[in-house]
This record gives structure tokens, sequence and C-alpha cells, in this order.
């Protein structure tokens, strides 16, 4: 029994922290008022990125950060669409998606030889030890080996929260989310806070991507990201638009992960009605709690100034 409860643990810690770093991307550039669909391509961008990086150069850690870097590059193209062009942001978001897994899938067969699927990085980002259980049964310890991105991710979201609601520029970013024309009365300039929101989603949205690749799993594939970036948009809604509300929510989400994976071994159970278990409950998640959720006021809308 114990040794199942830290396996379920393990394994939600271990899916949630790339929904999460992906979520708070979606929560800052959301709440300054640019809505960023664009999430999955740039985990996927950051994903393969990471994992290039990792592999060649044999430093997991730098292939996190370039991987971060990839995404926010997808994001200033992003951004330009959206603030600086006003063009619509759901197409540019959906034009994201497919840039980042064609440009991912180009790279992969420029560099690894026609594949599609990258070859294994030879050293994983390391796992931390948090806890200790004793299975009194038969008496062994069990540990819950943590990823070192699973507390990244929570110092984040602190940090994030923190920001938001306690500083000076964090309310200012919520100003341009809610009321942009009377921030930009005050001489707040929501251009260059829309700017820096949306390309720190991307640079989020890459750390992911790289969890996902350098954490959970050691290679990249066409399908390693695999709707992560939607369902982290869904836990942004689901979270209200807050740090700790989308981390709650990706928590949850990690969960259904962990169930998938723990009753994978159960023959009277189909593997395909497992894997659509946590898109099944993105959905009714969707359902039960999106029409109580408001998003912010501006989100979605270019600015234009002098207009109310």
């Amino acid at each position: 029994m114990l040794n199942n409860i830290l396996l379920a643990i393990n394994i939600t810690l271990m899916y949630s922290a790339p929904l999460i770093f992906a979520a708070l991307g979606g929560v800052i550039t959301q709440r300054s008022g640019v809505d960023n669909i664009g999430i999955e391509g740039m985990m996927t961008i950051g994903a393969f990125v990471a994992t290039a990086v990792g592999y060649f150069t044999g430093s997991p850690w730098l292939g996190f950060l370039i991987g971060g870097l990839a995404g926010a590059a997808m994001a200033v193209l992003h951004a330009v669409a959206s603030i600086h062009l006003q063009g619509n942001q759901t197409i540019s978001g959906v034009a994201i998606n497919f840039i980042g897994l064609g440009l991912a899938l180009f790279l992969s067969r420029l560099f690894f030889d026609g594949a599609t699927q990258t070859q294994p990085v030879p050293k994983k980002l390391p796992k931390i030890l948090s806890l200790l259980g004793m299975d009194t049964s038969n008496l062994t310890i069990n540990a819950i080996n943590i990823d070192i991105t699973v507390p990244l991710a929570i110092l984040l979201t602190v940090a994030m929260w923190f920001f938001l609601y306690k500083t000076k520029w964090g309310l200012r970013v919520l100003a341009c989310g809610e009321h942009p024309a009377a921030a930009d009365s005050l001489g707040v300039n929501i251009y260059v806070i829309r700017y820096v929101c949306c390309i720190l989603s991307g640079l989020l949205a890459g750390f992911g991507g790289a969890a996902m690749t350098l954490a959970v799993v050691s290679n990249f594939s066409p399908t390693v990201i695999s709707g992560h970036g939607f369902i982290a948009l869904a836990a942004v809604i689901f979270g209200k638009w807050t740090p700790q509300g989308a981390l709650r929510a990706c928590l949850l989400f990690g969960f259904a992960q962990a169930m998938v994976v723990m009753l994978g071994g159960m023959e009277y159970i189909p593997s395909q009605l497992l894997a659509m278990l946590p898109y099944v409950l993105t959905m009714v998640v969707l359902v039960l709690f999106v029409g109580r959720s408001e998003a912010p006021k501006a989100n979605g809308t270019p600015y234009r100034k002098g207009e109310r």
C-alpha cells in the first residue's frame, strides 16, 4: 500500500512540473492582456532544443536554459504579431503551434541523421531525496525521488504570486490586463509590459518542454508534448488566472497522468481508455469550472493608444 502511495506521489509530481512551468507562462501573459494559445508549440521547440543541447554538450542544465530561450524566441514572433502588428492573437497562437512542431521535426532530421526522434541525453536533470517511508510489512524503506524541476516550479509559483500581488510592477501587469486605458493614462507603457510578459510566457513554456525531455523522459519525439500545452492552458483557466490556482490544477492533471501509468498494467482496462484520461479530465474540469471563472477583461484584445 505504501509503495503505491509513494509511486503515485512520485509520478504526480514528475508530470506536474512541466505543466506548472507552462501554466505560469499562460498566467503571466494573459494577466497582461495577451492571449497565448501557442504554448504547445513553444513547449515543443523548447523540448527539442533542450534535448539536442543536452545530448551534444552532455550538460542537462545548459540544455534546460537554452530550451527556455528557444521558447522565448518563439514568443517574440507571437508578441510582434499580437502587440506590434495587432493581429488576431488566436490565429497567431495556432500558427506558433504549427511552427514549433514543424521546426522541431525539421531540426531533428537535420541533426539526427533524418530521424524525427533524438538520441537519449547522456545525463538527465538530477533528482532530490525529499521523503522516506517505511513499509512495515516487509521492513523495506521507500524513497520519494523528486525531480529538481519540481521545487523549481513551486518556487517560481511563489515568486510569481509575490510579483503580481505584492509589487508595483506586478500591479501594473494586472492593470494592463484589466484596464489598459486607465493604466496608460497613469504613464504605464502597455506595449513594453505586454512584450515582456509574452516573452516570459515563451521562456516558461520552453522550460516546461525542457523539463519533459530532460527529467520525465530522456529524448525528444514528435509526441513527447502531445497536448500538454493545451492542458497547461486549461490549468490557467481552472486556476482562475492565478499562479497558486494554476499550480493546484497542474497537480490534479499530474495525478490523472499518474493513474494512467499505475493502471496501465491492468489487463481489464483498455490502454486506449487510459490514454484518454488526462484529456477527458481536462474537458470535465473546463465544463464544470470555466463558467465560474472570469478572464482578465482585456485579455486577447489588442491595445490601441487613445482608445477607451
